[in-house]
């Protein structure tokens, strides 16, 4: 392999090719080339920016698969390139058979270009991968989560903290609408290790999940719903929620509405001027 066709002139590439708008940042007025800046990259993927300045200059050579996967996202990588990035590695790209994590550049431009939506991207076992910042404002910031705390139906059965409100009824159509569709990636990748263990470690967590997963239900009835997010500062907001998929792909997109004229719509903007309050520096001058 030649020198210049190490990982880190790739990087630099799709980098250099990758617009700030493209991954939802500002341009910014002092910006002097085009491009995303290695510290944009570096928060976007969550790494350190030293790290990342020794894989372009190919003084770093090992990354891990976590590390991979990050910047495949990050850098909005087709899924050609994405496997090309993992060889380069001295990686086996993921498997066909086994749940994909990579979002389709065209999935983050949706949660990116949305940005008055709360929008959250989801792999078939109902793990978080993405999601934008109106999201955050309105459920809490996902980066706080690390673990199988990601995962949706871990939270759920595991009784941790949700600021989705439900009845009783509604909790209970949830919990088996969820383990169907898991029941029904569970089918899609059979091989998959990881799903494989969620499964198993779910059983033992929660009898709830056991009697659901045993009763192999398998489909329950679809399309938009309303939920109500309590808010700690907005207070009670509902709103549609609707599970998309996109083309080619399993993975979920659940996107927030509400009526543009609503209270509700009121409630939902200000849960973003929070957000973006929240996320702003302070000015210590």
């Amino acid at each position: 392999m030649q020198a210049d066709e190490g990982i880190g002139s790739y990087i630099q590439a799709w980098r250099h090719r990758l617009q700030p708008a493209d991954a939802g940042l500002p341009a910014g007025p002092s910006r002097r080339a085009s491009g995303l800046r290695r510290e944009e990259l570096a928060m976007l993927a969550s790494i350190s920016v030293d790290y990342l300045v020794r894989l372009e200059q190919g003084r770093a050579t090992n990354p891990s698969t976590q590390v991979l996967a990050a910047l495949s996202r990050a850098l909005r990588l087709t899924t050609q390139e994405r496997d090309h990035l993992y060889v380069l590695a001295g990686q086996a790209p993921p498997k066909r058979t086994a749940m994909t994590s990579h979002v389709p550049p065209s999935v983050q431009r949706l949660a990116d270009r949305l940005g008055d939506l709360p929008v959250a991207v989801y792999d078939p076992a109902w793990t978080i991968i993405t999601w934008n910042a109106a999201l955050a404002g309105l459920m809490g910031d996902p980066s706080a989560l690390t673990g199988r705390d990601r995962n949706l139906l871990w939270r759920t059965f595991n009784g941790q903290p949700s600021r989705v409100r439900k009845s009783g009824d509604e909790a209970d159509e949830f919990e088996t609408s969820a383990v169907a569709d898991l029941r029904r990636a569970f089918g899609s990748y059979p091989d998959d290790t990881g799903l494989r263990q969620l499964v198993d470690d779910l059983q033992q967590a929660s009898p709830r999940f056991a009697r659901l997963w045993a009763s192999r239900v398998i489909s329950t009835s679809g399309g938009s719903n309303s939920k109500t997010i309590v808010h700690p500062a907005a207070g009670p907001i509902t709103l549609d929620c609707d599970v998309l998929t996109a083309a080619g792909s399993d993975l979920r997109i659940v996107v927030y509405t509400a009526d543009p004229s609503s209270p509700d719509a009121d409630l939902l903007r200000l849960t973003q001027v929070i957000g973006l309050q929240e996320l702003r520096p302070r000015d210590t001058r």
